[in-house]
């Protein structure tokens, strides 16, 4: 069994898929920095000033005025913000791995449109030839 399992551990798909996964994880955090620091706060300034995070409805409790101090004070609110923030960076990334797939596509569409070399001739049109170029010389 344990042979079994180191075959099915270094076979290359599932070395590709842990390479994957490790390249995901970091290129989600690429995406996070890219939302939260570049795209989020040009539109929440559009839409008051706030942090975009920071968009939230209480549902009950005493007057909060940040979503730190409703968490902090156990206010249940809605933080709404927050969804649409991972949500926007769903979207993102997303798009980007689309965009990625549909190059890698298009790479295995020009590979596969490269003509063939041409097969070698078979043994009976080899013998063929060798006649055909006996009778020649005769």
């Amino acid at each position: 069994m344990l042979k079994e399992f180191r075959e099915f551990a270094v076979k290359g798909n599932v070395m590709d898929l842990a390479v994957g996964v490790i390249i995901g994880g970091a290129f989600g955090g690429i995406v996070n920095s890219l939302v939260n620091d570049v795209v989020m706060p040009p539109i929440g300034l559009l839409l008051g000033g706030l942090d975009f995070k920071d968009y939230f409805i209480q549902l009950h409790g005493a007057a909060v005025t940040s979503l730190d101090a409703a968490k902090k004070a156990g206010v249940p609110v809605i933080a709404y913000g927050q969804f649409l923030t991972v949500l926007l960076n769903f979207i993102i990334l997303a798009f980007v791995i689309f965009l990625m797939v549909k190059w890698i596509n298009s790479l295995k569409k020009e590979e596969a449109v490269a003509p063939a070399a041409p097969a070698p001739p078979t043994r009976s049109e080899v013998l063929l030839e060798e006649i055909r170029d006996t009778l020649r010389r005769r």
